[in-house]
């Protein structure tokens, strides 16, 4: 069995459709709280984030936490950290709505950051990045509807 393999793992969530485009999302774990997610109008009300906001909060999550990862193991003293995620929709030919680019800018606070730990953290983090690096790589998605 190799490495990857090894090391993958499988979790599963379920969705409920409440009203019109509102869904509640429940996790695989009893201590996590369920999540609503809706569309903005005109096909939702807005009421909670859509699929597209949760994607960008994914990527910068990941992102963000993997630089983290990596200065503590360089044992760079961090503390704290400020992420702005930008997402630019666009349309792709048939005119569908598509996220086209995301961009993230991380901030964090080094208390008395070694320049040569801080380029070594900053060259490898992104490489840590579960979601990213599957966003960039392309996922492979099956779809089943019964």
């Amino acid at each position: 069995m190799s490495t990857i393999q090894q090391e993958s793992g499988r979790f599963s969530i379920s969705m409920d459709c409440i009203q019109d485009f509102e869904f509640r999302v429940k996790f695989d774990k009893s201590s996590y709280q369920d999540l609503l997610m809706d569309e903005p109008p005109p096909v939702g009300q807005d009421h909670a984030p859509n699929p597209s906001r949760l994607l960008a909060a994914a990527v910068g999550g990941c992102l963000s936490a993997s630089l983290l990862f990596s200065a503590r193991k360089l044992r760079l003293n961090m503390q704290g950290m400020h992420t702005e995620v930008s997402v630019q929709q666009t349309r792709n030919e048939k005119g569908r709505l598509r996220i086209g680019k995301i961009e993230v800018e991380i901030t964090p606070q080094i208390e008395e950051p070694d320049p040569h730990k801080l380029q070594r953290c900053r060259d490898l983090f992104e490489d840590f990045c579960v979601v990213t690096q599957s966003v960039r790589n392309g996922i492979d998605v099956a779809v089943n509807v019964k």
